[in-house]
């Protein structure tokens, strides 16, 4: 097979990889990592005896863009290439797949659970990967999937196991991990080249050439003064102080300013401590409360409309909700406002100056004529669709010619984009029928978007990885990076900071790259011995709390309205994902709603409709019903939607794993002979 060339900054990166050893490979956005690995791949495959080559990303549409955009152009004539995906027949005989391909692209979650599950299409041993390369390699560490392959790995390894796959990584943001001093920057480093068991490298003879080939944007803060008035922010404070007095607010408790992250994380804390004292009054005057803050903050953001809508959205479903005096308070107080409150958003006098700011800063690279790129990044999925109805709405923008979409995260909930809706806004964005993409977080790393002439952060506070991401992605010649902001804001103070981590993990890098080889297998050896016990750790104090109490100890209250509905005896695990409820008697307890559509197939199963409490006037949503097998239809339950009565007292959790007692796996015979006792014969 013809070589194809890479840079000389890129062959200085992968020299040692070529050599067998365990490396990261550290180039910035757009320097070509993925290629690199390509490269990699081939030389691994022709002069390894019996290579197999497997590619692990972090999200499921890198699995497709990989093998079509890199590794099937370059290697797809000489080898056996299967991109597979939690949308893929494929993993259901994985190990099978594995067996019979020469290079594997996956999502890490594939890999990782081929490596636990014994059955044989299915099983993988590490030994039988000769190459494994992790894409965004710096999401290695604490519980993330790549970390726990690499876990299984560092285990092998230390037990002295010759046999195991050579490693390469792919980066353009190791970060800090939050470290403000070089000391624990470089423990930091260090950490992730002990859970990569890799050396990092970057080029030091050919940085001319990369600077010259991944132009560094020109960054602006387009800074604003504060709005001197501000009428239905006012109004807004002025009806949460109503619920502040109605609530009786303990004694020990203080909130902080309204309109703030801090002041939403304390009614977060304030609504569990409700449910746990059984105290409904405080529990949904904090859940109100969190929506007007939530509406404070998109009134700081955005049009002061998007705020209005946001409270108006909430109160539309909270109308046929009441249960007692406390949902008639805090229903009756939006009704008797919202007229004012609708009034005060209309008055243009008063609108955010940062939505203007954000226009100018728009219009100065986009016009009749001009051929331009950009991406506008946001911070929540409301946000980004709220921008994109002011871009459609906005005269002076349409005239400018700016054809915007939205790209958000793929997924299966209310706001996610499907798989097809991503892929289709790319295509369009890169042959120029969109020329503004108005974006989470989503497109700061991995998709393959093209150069960009402008990348505005708007609202954002992020750390230095996703600042380095995102300024990544303005790659075209003299291109922009502006920061819209308002005067002595926290997103200034927060970009400059991140400006110094980003200078304090090249320093960083540094210090571990100049390391005598010794002391650096010395660090790292010691680290991954730590994490090992650290891991045996956690998984001990897993296990005690899930021995902490017996199932059918536990009672399932609903959230609202505090009622008793299921017993933790009732709950089973279905394919080690979905929690259901397999007692007949729960069905009594919910009323079924709209019917739940989802883009994905699945192979066992497929969704129902929601489900939702019937007490009285709850109407509290609990998950939805989902047919498994197309005989069994279960109830679905999101823990979230529930508090939990407990030997020790009532608790709320966050998510299944944190149950103090342990789940059984659903038996889908069981379940058959104990409901349909007549499809089985003796």
């Amino acid at each position: 097979m013809a070589d194809f060339e890479l840079y000389t900054y890129q062959k200085e990166v992968v020299e040692r990889a070529l050599l067998g050893e365990n490396t990261i490979i550290w180039l910035p956005t757009g320097g070509g990592k993925t290629r690199a690995a390509v490269y990699v791949a081939q030389k691994h495959l022709e002069t390894t005896l019996n290579a197999k080559v497997v590619v692990l990303v972090n999200k499921v549409h890198l699995v497709d863009q990989h093998f079509t955009k890199e590794f099937k152009p370059h290697l797809g004539r000489n080898y056996t290439l299967v991109p597979v995906s939690g949308e893929s027949d494929e993993k259901d005989f994985f190990g099978d797949v594995v067996r019979d391909s020469d290079l594997v692209i996956c999502t890490a979650q594939i890999l990782y659970n081929a490596l636990t599950n014994m059955e044989k299409a299915k099983h993988v041993e590490l030994s039988d990967i000769t190459l494994l390369i992790i894409d965004e390699c710096h999401h290695t560490h604490k519980d993330s999937v790549y970390n726990k392959i690499m876990g299984c790995y560092v285990e092998k390894k230390l037990k002295g196991q010759q046999k195991l796959p050579q490693i390469l990584g792919l980066t353009a943001s190791p970060g800090t991990g939050g470290a403000r001093i070089l000391e624990t920057a470089v423990e930091h480093v260090l950490q992730i080249c002990a859970n990569l068991d890799s050396a990092i490298v970057s080029t030091k003879n050919n940085t001319s050439e990369l600077k010259n080939k991944v132009p560094r944007p020109i960054k602006t803060f387009d800074i604003v003064d504060k709005r001197p008035e501000d009428p239905l922010g006012d109004h807004l404070k002025w009806m949460m102080q109503q619920i502040h007095e109605y609530m009786n607010l303990p004694p020990d408790f203080r909130l902080r300013e309204c309109g703030t992250q801090e002041y939403e994380a304390d009614v977060v804390v304030l609504e569990q401590r409700g449910v746990i004292e059984s105290n409904r009054l405080l529990a949904q005057c904090a859940l109100h409360l969190r929506q007007y803050n939530d509406a404070l903050l998109i009134n700081d953001t955005l049009r002061m409309t998007d705020a209005y809508r946001s409270l108006e959205d909430f109160y539309n479903t909270k109308f046929n909700t009441e249960i007692d005096g406390t949902d008639f308070f805090l229903v009756g107080l939006f009704q008797e406002n919202q007229m004012e409150l609708k009034n005060l958003a209309r008055d243009s006098r008063y609108e955010n100056p940062k939505m203007f700011k954000l226009e100018s800063t728009l219009l100065k690279q986009f016009g009749p004529g001009v051929r331009s790129r950009g991406i506008l990044f946001s911070k929540t999925r409301k946000s980004v669709h709220c921008l994109h109805d002011w871009v459609l709405t906005n005269e002076a923008l349409q005239k400018a010619g700016i054809k915007s979409a939205i790209l958000t995260g793929a997924g299966n909930g209310i706001g996610y984009m499907t798989q097809n809706a991503q892929a289709d806004t790319i295509r369009n964005f890169r042959n120029g029928t969109l020329n503004l993409l108005i974006s989470t977080s989503v497109a700061e790393e991995g998709l393959d978007i093209p150069e960009c002439n402008l990348v505005v952060r708007y609202g954002l506070l992020t750390n230095e990885i996703a600042q380095q991401q995102a300024s990544g992605r303005a790659r075209a010649r003299d291109s922009q990076y502006s920061v819209v902001a308002q005067t002595g804001g926290r997103e200034v103070r927060r970009e400059l900071t991140n400006e110094y981590l980003e200078e304090l993990t090249g320093k960083a890098i540094a210090v571990v790259q100049d390391m005598k080889l010794h002391e650096f297998r010395r660090n790292i050896t010691e680290l991954q011995k730590q994490a090992v016990i650290s891991r045996k750790l956690s998984e001990s104090r897993t296990t005690a709390r899930r021995s902490l109490n017996t199932a059918a100890s536990i009672q399932f209250l609903c959230r609202n309205c505090f009622k008793p509905v299921a017993s933790g005896s009732d709950i089973k695990l279905v394919d080690n994902v979905h929690y259901v409820n397999v007692n007949p008697d729960f069905k009594r307890h919910y009323k079924v709603g709209g019917q739940v559509v989802l883009e994905r197939s699945f192979e066992d199963w497929e969704p129902g409709r929601t489900i939702s409490c019937n007490n009285g006037n709850c109407n509290k949503e609990w998950g939805f019903e989902m047919k498994y097998k197309e005989i069994a239809l279960l109830p679905n339950m999101a823990i979230k939607h529930f508090a939990l009565e407990t030997p020790d007292g009532r608790k709320t959790v966050k998510k299944w794993k944190d149950v103090t007692f342990t789940v059984e796996n659903f038996s889908f015979k069981e379940y058959c002979e104990e409901n349909y006792p007549d499809t089985f014969d003796d």
